[in-house]
């Protein structure tokens, strides 16, 4: 393959895992609001809707003893509810639409191989957690939404998305090496790592708080929100005081590029993006935490977790390429 071809085959990969990368955040977005509605049990079976392939729009196209038959099935509560039905149904719908996008990324990035077969191998790899992804699903439904699967099904949709940005960070491996870090302050990659890790603590402590909401949702209903605060363990607190800190750590973070790269620096830039996101999950946060726990300001809160997890992801992928170009440059230059 000429260098040409090979540029033009990493060209299209990348647009194509980009726009897949997307549609994995917007499908966060869609299943966050289908469990701040209260949907997740809009359809109480899978892979069909209510026994079809395509929902119904009414209780009338139901049988009349359609209760029964769930409640035999261990749904005592399943009511048809036309908007919390659909709802599912277009998680459901986007989800596939995501599987079938996964799989145009691993077949882009087979042109890929030859510059870089860890592209390739990752991108495949994500089609197969995929498939893992939509049994997991199944699994989630036929628990009746047991808290600790949907926690796991979170889980796993972040493996997916870190899989895909290996992949797309492999593949802009070329371009990052060009994005010269020898002026670095020295302090950036310690800081780096501790604000990986100070990320994973705050994204483990929301995990605790999102069960704990699941719980609440269960045994007082969706009536009590504004009173769920009140039944708040201690981890809650402990995560709405964090947000604080990491703020603080990642503007720091953003200081030290600031001053050594510039604004213009990729490394920057992303840095940047990844504090605006900071404020929306501290934004939001602090909206559920003194508002009564609005339910239309949940999505928007694990929305951006889950973009502050890729762009720290990112960040230090971009990192040690632009590092490993450095020190090549450098070398060159001594030789």
């Amino acid at each position: 393959m000429t260098s040409i071809t090979q540029s033009l085959a990493l060209q299209r990969y990348r647009r194509m895992a980009w726009i897949t990368v997307a549609a994995v955040y917007f499908l966060f977005l869609v299943g966050a609001t289908v469990r701040a509605s209260g949907a997740g049990m809009g359809c109480p079976d899978w892979p069909t809707c209510f026994g079809q392939w395509v929902p119904p729009t009414s209780e009338a196209q139901l049988p009349a003893n359609y209760q029964e038959i769930y409640a035999e099935l261990g749904y005592a509560d399943t009511r048809f509810n036309v908007v919390k039905t659909w709802t599912e149904y277009t998680n459901r719908l986007v989800g596939v639409t995501i599987g079938f996008l996964i799989l145009l990324t691993a077949i882009y990035s087979w042109l890929c191989r030859q510059h870089d077969r860890r592209i390739f191998y990752a991108s495949v790899a994500a089609f197969f957690m995929v498939g893992f992804q939509g049994w997991l699903g199944a699994r989630v439904v036929g628990s009746n939404l047991q808290p600790g699967l949907i926690t796991l099904h979170m889980l796993m949709a972040l493996a997916i998305v870190g899989t895909l940005l290996y992949a797309v960070a492999q593949a802009r491996r070329g371009i990052m090496a060009a994005q010269s870090v020898v002026n670095i302050d020295p302090r950036f990659q310690q800081w780096l790592y501790i604000v990986l890790g100070l990320t994973i603590i705050q994204v483990a402590l929301g995990t605790q708080v999102r069960e704990m909401t699941d719980l609440l949702s269960k045994t007082q209903g969706e009536e009590m929100r504004s009173s769920w605060i009140e039944a708040m363990p201690w981890f809650f607190y402990v995560h709405r005081s964090f947000s604080a800190l990491v703020l603080f750590v990642n503007l720091w973070l953003a200081r030290l590029l600031v001053v050594s790269l510039g604004w213009q620096h990729v490394l920057t830039r992303m840095t940047v993006a990844m504090i605006a996101v900071i404020g929306i999950a501290v934004l939001s946060g602090a909206t559920l935490g003194h508002l009564g726990m609005p339910a239309l300001v949940q999505p928007a809160h694990l929305l951006a977790a889950s973009l502050l997890f890729g762009l720290q992801f990112l960040i230090w992928m971009s990192y040690r390429h632009a590092l490993a170009g450095s020190d090549s440059a450098q070398a060159l230059a001594n030789g």
